[in-house]
């Protein structure tokens, strides 16, 4: 992955945060509403072959001078609270996530990320369990113990992940690609797949054995939800997010009393409104 800074700006080498997408792009909506709210800046491109061009808007706004296709990472730096959000505007080339895992982590590990905070979610058709709130329940995974536990993830209210099991073979086949020691006959289940191998078939998984295989301390923060209108969803994981990172919702920098400023971004999620004379 190559990477081109904007004049005069560099990495913070505290946290990033960024998406894995997946169902209702909740990830993605959560990270262009950090960006916003948190007043960053962007600091640079990222340029990633395994990912496809896209022509999109930013947080704030269309890209200055989009004549052709852009890489899909874009670097923004929050220089207030240390951090930095990778947007990702397209999707991953089919067969290359495995690839794209790798070179993020690479990238992250090269330049000196301490913290890789990844912001997902899960399709709410296959979840076993529904719990009673009208809050969004978060769920995570972390690569502080072997069995994806955290404290301080417990302490906020969030759920370990239930599907995660390293020892369940799919799990146990990609950290052992992350390793670098890929088992063949961990390999055989492609053509056997079972409910149990959903999760571990997502980018966020990749993404996180990739990271976690670099020795880089790495959390998923996870939510259910549909395709759809997922607002709501995003500003709980959002906000989620907040709390891990210790950003205080009524101490935001992009406003001047604080609180979530909506990305311009948002207003196309559902394409123009129809005109109505065609009734």
């Amino acid at each position: 992955m190559e990477f081109a800074l904007v004049d005069g700006k560099n990495f913070h080498p505290d946290c990033s945060t960024l998406p894995a997408l997946s169902i209702g792009n909740v990830g993605q909506l959560s990270v262009d509403l950090l960006v916003s709210s948190t007043a960053a800046e962007r600091v640079a491109y990222l340029d990633e072959p395994s990912v496809l061009l896209a022509l999109a808007t930013t947080p704030t706004g269309w890209c200055p001078r989009v004549t052709s296709p852009f890489p899909l990472k874009v670097p923004y730096d929050s220089p207030s609270n240390g951090l930095t959000f990778i947007q990702q505007r397209s999707p991953v080339v089919k067969g290359l996530m495995l690839d794209f895992a790798k070179n993020v982590a690479d990238f992250a590990a090269s330049i000196g990320k301490k913290h890789i905070l990844i912001l997902s979610s899960l399709d709410s058709g296959i979840r076993k369990r529904i719990h009673a709130s009208s809050d969004v329940q978060i769920y995570y995974i972390s690569s502080t113990s072997s069995e994806g536990n955290d404290e301080e993830c417990e302490r906020l209210g969030w759920k370990r992940l239930e599907e995660y099991s390293p020892s369940q073979r799919r799990w146990m086949y990609l950290h052992s690609l992350a390793e670098g020691n890929p088992s063949p006959e961990l390999a055989s289940f492609e053509d056997d797949l079972e409910d149990d191998d959903y999760c571990p078939g997502l980018p966020f998984a990749a993404l996180f054995c990739f990271c976690k295989a670099k020795g880089l301390k790495v959390t998923c923060a996870l939510c259910y939800c549909s395709e759809g209108d997922n607002v709501s969803d995003s500003l709980q994981l959002a906000g989620a997010a907040c709390s891990l990172l210790g950003l205080s919702l009524e101490k935001l920098p992009g406003t001047e009393g604080g609180g979530w400023i909506i990305p311009c971004s948002w207003q196309n999620m559902y394409g123009p409104p129809p005109d109505l004379s065609i009734f």
